[in-house]
């Protein structure tokens, strides 16, 4: 093979993510606008098209029980069900599924058939109809088909045209494992951040039980620290548990690493990106998990057969034909078999996953069975809103949801905003609000310090975060360490006396929201600090914003943007235990949730240390002696060979920049600073930037890359 360098030095930073943040893989160009593609749709025709492949066995891959749905809801659940709460990625968004290293996991297993089939459904809509859309809307439709009731669609989803790279899966090189690494001290229960699934190349957890032992009581731990990482509450698991088991099967006729063949992207090039191949027809039965059977004997049909099974009979642990660990009733007295998949005059006893048995023993997991057997509509409606949040998710704000079938309810977990129903500020005002803020006691460090810990809060993975809503004047944000709330306080409490005084001095309907100001604040900052520098620029502005309230914010679910490590302010933060290594590793994170480009990130940390936006205003970093104005002395310094560097801690984080000759001390510096003179391709970018022709091109690339993130959430002016 060819090695790259990463091959060569595995310990180089991998700022090449943020290559994808400048380039455009679609084949559809920079104009293309997939919202107004998918409004072109008639959605039903659509869904009718879907609905005819589900009924329509084919030859290469029969449908079980004559019907393509449980397989279908089985590739939209394992579609968006990657999602995960700490970093946003994943998710159905992208249509990542059919790319590696989704589209070659254990547990997607003939998820390549079920894409496959829908394959005439895509190129009859092609740009109009993204996979990322299709593949939960299949899911839809498949419920539906079967007699459920869905809560709803959205469409909006564009997809992915290369694999997400900065995605981190896991330490382990095998599939189906699971390290100590992965864990914080090792302890199952407790995965490092960012990780959600439990097990290298499985969705959730293992359905045979932790470590592959069926152990329900460690099954139904995990289950739980791998829902809520998914943002599900108990109830929620439950009903997706259960709502989504009440369909299908499992198949595991013999044992998968006998008789089945390699992954997709394993699988010679003349099966075209089909993997997993075996004769199932000489073993009698299918091959994908190696567990074997229904769940109840009703496998196309919406009903609580499931429940009523799982919580009638006893459960005993057993070995199935596929050599897994299964349950089958203790006594088969009273037990509805199925129709055979392939044969309907013939038979199937139910089975259940050590995952199923988990929620019967888990007191609190039962007690929403029982309330779920007992109250049948309850359980739809709470399967039906469990589904619609799995699947949208990660989607963002509810202005990006498309489609006639997009509820009027927007939920809490949709992170709501007021409409705007004011006049907006116009030019006029927004030049005597700067100037007012600039006349004010606030240091530019606080306008921008305060601008930034507002929006960029915001990540791409799942439109969360951001300026808009003014949050960070709302539990959790206001006491965010990294926010430092006491002098966080003094800004705002500025900001409000002076929306008070404009709002209630106009006699017309114009206003002005806390979310305007703080930007507002941070870009007249910007454009005094390189006023100051000598350079005349106007960092663009665009009113309406407006300021959520305490009640549209789940506190409990905004503790996950809270920022560990913030390279651009160089907050470092206190102990911490992920898969990230290093802080510089963190900012490189940072900058790809912020669409960030290389030369984005590049400026936008030296422009920040110009400005002294740093962390308690620590000098670490500031390399000028003129703070607060935009130079571009952080890269001249830091390139300047009179000056050597000494780390004062073991950790290797923290740095004195000392006088080759006199050694005396000039600066401090983190690992988030020195990377830029370290790491090869970092150092190009300020060698260009610190030039003495460098500075004005700074200066620009700065104002442009510090405007992209104020407005990252501005999903309306699109």
């Amino acid at each position: 093979m060819t090695w790259s360098n990463q091959d060569w030095w595995p310990n180089l930073l991998r700022v090449d993510i943020l290559d994808d943040n400048a380039l455009d893989a679609s084949p559809y160009g920079d104009d293309f606008d997939y919202a107004a593609e998918f409004q072109k749709l008639d959605l039903e025709e659509v869904k009718s098209d879907i609905e005819e492949v589900m009924t329509s066995s084919q030859e290469w891959w029969p449908a079980d029980y004559g019907h393509y749905g449980p397989l279908f809801i089985r590739m939209a659940w394992h579609s968006a069900g990657t999602y995960r709460t700490a970093d946003g990625r994943a998710g159905a968004s992208g249509g990542l599924q059919r790319l590696p290293p989704e589209s070659s996991w254990p547990d997607n297993v003939n998820l390549d058939k079920a894409r496959r089939l829908l394959e005439p459904v895509k190129q009859k809509y092609g740009r109009r109809l993204s996979w990322g859309d299709l593949i939960v809307l299949a899911g839809n439709v498949a419920l539906e088909s079967m007699g459920f009731e869905t809560y709803g669609f959205a469409g909006g989803r564009e997809d992915a045209y290369k694999s997400n790279e900065a995605i981190e899966w896991g330490p382990e090189e095998e599939w189906e494992t699971t390290s100590p690494e992965r864990y914080e001290d090792g302890e199952v229960g407790n995965l490092k951040d960012p990780l959600a699934n439990t097990v290298m190349g499985l969705i959730y957890v293992n359905p045979e039980g932790p470590n592959g032992e069926p152990d329900v009581e460690g099954s139904a731990k995990n289950i739980r620290e791998e829902f809520e990482r998914m943002a599900m509450n108990d109830e929620e698991t439950v009903a997706l548990i259960a709502g989504g088991h009440t369909f299908g099967k499992v198949h595991g006729a013999d044992n998968p690493d006998e008789h089945q063949g390699p992954e997709p992207e394993a699988a010679p090039i003349e099966e075209q990106g089909l993997g997993w191949d075996h004769e199932f027809g000489d073993i009698g039965g299918m091959i994908s998990s190696g567990i074997e059977g229904p769940w109840n004997a009703t496998p196309t049909q919406w009903d609580t057969g499931y429940v009523d099974n799982l919580l009638e009979h006893d459960w005993v642990s057993v070995k199935g034909p596929g050599g897994a660990w299964q349950w089958h009733p203790a006594d088969e007295d009273g037990v509805e078999f199925a129709p055979g998949a392939q044969d309907p005059e013939e038979t199937e006893k139910p089975m259940m996953l050590t995952t199923d048995v988990a929620l019967k023993h888990d007191p609190d997991y039962r007690e929403i069975l029982e309330r779920f057997q007992e109250n049948p509509d309850e359980f739809q409606e709470a399967f039906a809103k469990a589904w619609y949040k799995l699947i949208h998710r990660d989607m963002g704000p509810p202005e990006r949801f498309l489609g006639p079938e997009v509820p009027d309810e927007t939920m809490i977990w949709q992170d709501p905003i007021p409409d705007v129903d004011h006049e907006l500020i116009g030019d006029e005002e927004i030049a005597d609000l700067k100037a007012e803020i600039l006349e004010s006691d606030l240091a530019t460090a606080q306008l921008v310090k305060t601008a930034w810990a507002s929006a960029s809060t915001y990540r791409d993975s799942d439109k969360r975060g951001g300026a808009n809503g003014a949050r960070i004047r709302l539990e959790p944000q206001k006491s965010w360490e990294a926010n430092e709330p006491d002098k966080l306080e003094t800004v705002l409490s500025t900001y409000e006396e002076i929306q008070a005084d404009f709002n209630s001095a106009r006699s017309d309907d114009v206003r002005v929201s806390l979310a305007d100001l703080i930007v507002l604040g941070g870009n007249a900052a910007v454009e005094q600090a390189a006023a100051d520098a000598g350079y005349d620029v106007e960092v663009p502005f665009e009113p309406g914003r407006t300021d959520a309230s305490q009640e549209q914010t789940d506190t409990e679910s905004f503790e996950v943007l809270e920022p560990k490590a913030d390279g651009f302010r160089n907050y470092l933060g206190g102990d911490y235990d992920d898969l990230y290594d290093s802080p510089e590793e963190r900012l490189v994170d940072h900058a790809h949730l912020l669409t960030l480009s290389v030369p984005e990130m590049t400026v936008l940390v030296g422009g920040m240390r110009a400005l002294g936006a740093t962390y308690g205003e620590s000098d670490r970093g500031v390399f000028t002696d003129e703070p607060g104005t935009l130079t571009n002395d952080f890269f001249v310094n830091l390139l300047d060979m009179d000056y050597e560097w000494e780390p004062v801690d073991e950790e290797k984080e923290v740095f004195e920049i000392r006088d080759r000759e006199t050694d005396d001390v000039e600066w401090e510096a983190t690992r988030f600073d020195l990377i830029f003179g370290s790491n090869a391709r970092l150092r190009t970018l300020a060698d260009a930037y610190g030039a003495a022709d460098g500075e004005e091109e700074f200066v620009h690339d700065f104002v442009d890359a510090w405007s992209k993130v104020m407005t990252l959430d501005r999903f309306d002016l699109e």
